[in-house]
């Protein structure tokens, strides 16, 4: 089950978003191929992402950027892309091309800061947009609740699309992470949950001046909690996913 549009794309064009996903794909293809010998690309990992125990020892610091920008395989990676394509355009509508990059980078910030407060001995590096990601969820979820986000349900070979509240889908979403968090020992199983989590809390805290500016309560009475842009149609076709198409 996961998540692969919204009813209400951006009536912009989000350029900031685009950039972020080019510049993701863009820089795993640098090291993916480039470095083909496993115990060579543990070590880059090591180098480039979030080391919780180095970073508390007052080494690698830089890696709470760079880490930002890795992924551990191409599953990592197109879903961490596929999240930000869906979230991504209508908070960059409301912020700003140039506000809504800042808003990006310090909600993976802030994820990594939990990531190693929650975990501080650990020598497993971090990579990954995720915490990032995370950050853009929560805003969205706090601007609009309502918006309808269809989500793709595979059990074998049965295929079926359901269209659900955003608070639905992301409020299980944060719910799984704190879960995952507090049950999972040590380095989560190969998962920052906390990251995740941290992310997210960052991307609403950080979104409330910015409701506020826009009326607060009144504004999800305007918007009806859903992105303030015309609804998508999606002819729904019984043998695939109907292509997702934005205004211009």
């Amino acid at each position: 089950m996961f998540p692969i549009r919204d009813h209400n794309p951006s009536g912009r064009v989000p350029y900031v978003t685009y950039g972020l996903i080019l510049f993701n794909i863009g820089i795993f293809a640098s090291y993916w191929w480039a470095i083909p010998d496993e115990a060579v690309l543990s070590m880059f990992f090591v180098d480039w992402g979030v080391v919780p125990r180095n970073v508390l020892a007052g080494t690698g610091w830089e890696t709470l950027f760079t880490s930002m920008f890795l992924h551990a395989g191409f599953m990592h990676l197109a879903g961490n892309m596929l999240f930000l394509w869906i979230f991504g355009d209508n908070l960059e509508d409301v912020l700003g091309h140039v506000r809504y990059l800042g808003f990006y980078l310090l909600s993976g910030l802030a994820a990594a800061g939990l990531q190693v407060f929650a975990d501080p001995s650990s020598g497993v590096p971090m990579v990954g947009a995720s915490g990032a990601i995370a950050g853009v969820m929560g805003g969205y979820l706090l601007l609009f609740p309502r918006a309808k986000v269809d989500i793709l349900i595979i059990i074998v070979i049965f295929f079926r699309i359901f269209p659900i509240p955003a608070w639905v889908m992301l409020g299980v979403w944060f719910a799984m992470q704190l879960f995952s968090g507090f049950s999972t020992p040590g380095d989560g199983g190969g998962v920052a949950y906390w990251a995740h989590a941290g992310g997210f809390i960052a991307g609403m805290l950080m979104m409330v001046p910015v409701l506020l500016g826009l009326g607060g309560t009144a504004f999800w009475s305007r918007t009806h909690g859903v992105p303030p842009h015309p609804v998508a149609t999606y002819p729904l076709a019984p043998s695939g996913i109907p292509r997702v198409g934005r205004r211009k």
